[in-house]
């Protein structure tokens, strides 16, 4: 069975990423900018279905439309209907909840879920969009693919085949700290190789810096996935992708160094 979904991740991966580095290369900016809102929006409706036992219209759809306005305004970079948007965040979930409150004992629950939800997948995804937009966004988009890449294809293999200590069994209990060293590893190679060949100004020393921290908070990012996903009673985010899980199944390593990356070039652009 192991063996079964390894090949359907390989031949899925096989399939999609020549895809990705195509419509990443090759399509304007509005186009990209658009993608990131489906993404968005789907990773929100994954969110929501996992924190919700119960399905809730009403909360999802408010939330939906309260994440995507989030992503744009930032991306967008209007600071005032940003700020204006998430104050109305506030004003309507408690409206919201207000109105149909179900269970008193859970309200609290499920209103901080609503809004983390909504801040926990559009903020980083709006950073994306805002990547993109820099000079030689598309290299640093494909930097953060390649140091995110290499760090879970080395922390797999090095876990594999000289894991003995566990790193937190208790939200993800395959992993192994030799997994996480390999994993680091992997990202500053990837950030080497980045400098050799297609993001040579930031300085070696700096991008090497980069990779080392990128590869501690892809990893922080996928535990905390995991963890979400424990607290939910669920194994992956959804089935979209065959072999893969959902999409937050994928981002949850992205999520998290998208920010990190786009800051960094914002102080390192060529």
């Amino acid at each position: 069975m192991k063996e079964a979904a390894i090949k359907t991740r390989i031949l899925t991966a096989c399939i999609v990423l020549p895809l990705l580095i195509a419509f990443i290369l090759w399509t304007p900016f509005w186009g990209f900018f658009g993608f990131v809102g489906l993404v968005c929006g789907w990773g929100l409706l994954e969110f929501f279905a996992m924190a919700y036992a119960r399905r809730r219209f009403g909360e999802t759809l408010l939330g939906l439309a309260l994440g995507l306005a989030l992503m744009v305004f930032a991306a967008l970079g209007w600071h005032a209907a940003f700020i204006g948007c998430l104050t109305a965040s506030l004003f309507g979930v408690a409206c919201c909840f207000l109105i149909r409150h179900g269970n008193m004992q859970t309200v609290a629950g499920e209103l901080s879920l609503l809004l983390f939800g909504v801040l926990y997948v559009s903020l980083p995804l709006a950073h994306l969009a805002m990547l993109r937009g820099l000079p030689h966004g598309v290299r640093w988009i494909f930097l953060v693919l390649l140091m995110v890449m290499l760090n879970d294809t080395c922390a797999y293999f090095t876990g594999s085949f000289l894991g003995r200590h566990k790193l937190y069994p208790s939200v993800s209990p395959n992993k192994s700290v030799e997994g996480a060293i390999g994993g680091l590893a992997g990202s500053i190679l990837a950030a080497g190789i980045a400098h050799l060949t297609f993001v040579p100004w930031p300085g070696l020393g700096f991008l090497l810096l980069l990779g080392l921290v990128a590869g501690a908070v892809a990893e922080l990012g996928d535990l905390f996935e995991s963890l979400l996903k424990r607290s939910f009673g669920v194994k992956d985010s959804g089935s979209m992708i065959p072999g893969h899980g959902g999409i937050l199944d994928r981002l949850d390593s992205l999520l998290f160094v998208f920010p990190l990356t786009y800051y960094f070039a914002l102080t390192f652009q060529g």
